[in-house]
């Protein structure tokens, strides 16, 4: 067993290092995402006319083929896992806006007025009323997204062995070792899974009204993973 996740010293990590390292890269730009999506959403909800360019603009960058964004940053960023990470960030965009704004374009005039007439402001009604609302959505988002970034991290291996676990794809091929192009890409599949597993939980446990089943709801409007 030992010898199985035995890796090579030029990897500078061990198999469960590479592990670590390929989850880091691959949920920070996630999360980054997240957090720019939020205020993006909600100007695209109030100014409606704002949504069409947005989604035009995010969906032209994701088109962009990540080895064309590396050569790019290279110049600004270095071979560093910063250049890896800012088009996954950028990539999660097209994901997060629509299924932001769909889920909290679904949150009833009712409820928005009913959380006015309680002293509610704008600022505390999207935080407290449609945000949680549209979680359902915002976590489907989050799964497409996160498995998408999972997959797209070993590309990270043509610019100074900035892959994590696709680091071993490149070692395989070199050392002659197939155990390693499996354990680079069992690893990276078995992480996906885990990790949508892990966001299924947090869907059930943050909205506990929607049924446990894959329903209807849980839709988002962005492509799915993609090898790039």
């Amino acid at each position: 067993m030992n010898d199985l996740f035995h890796m090579p010293s030029d990897l500078q990590n061990s198999y469960w290092g590479l592990v670590v390292l390929h989850l880091r890269l691959a949920m920070v730009p996630v999360l980054a995402g997240l957090l720019l999506s939020l205020p993006v959403a909600q100007l695209c909800v109030r100014l409606r006319w704002l949504y069409p360019p947005v989604l035009w603009v995010t969906t032209v960058l994701y088109a962009v083929p990540s080895l064309a964004f590396f050569v790019v940053l290279i110049d600004y960023t270095g071979l560093s896992e910063l250049t890896v990470m800012i088009p996954l960030a950028v990539y999660s965009l097209v994901v997060f806006v629509p299924a932001i704004v769909d889920g909290v374009r679904s949150v009833s005039r009712e409820t928005l007025d009913a959380a006015a007439a309680m002293g509610f402001g704008p600022v505390r009604r999207y935080l407290q009323v449609q945000l949680p609302i549209a979680a359902p959505a915002i976590i489907a988002g989050l799964r497409v997204a996160s498995v998408s970034s999972i997959s797209l991290v070993s590309v990270g291996m043509l610019i100074g062995n900035q892959g994590a676990l696709g680091n071993l794809l490149n070692s395989g091929m070199i050392y002659n070792q197939p155990r390693l192009i499996w354990l680079s890409v069992i690893g990276t599949a078995v992480l996906a899974v885990l990790v949508d597993a892990v966001l299924v939980l947090l869907r059930i446990l943050v909205t506990p009204w929607m049924p446990r089943g894959g329903g209807r709801n849980n839709r988002t409007i962005a492509p799915k993973a993609a090898t790039r």
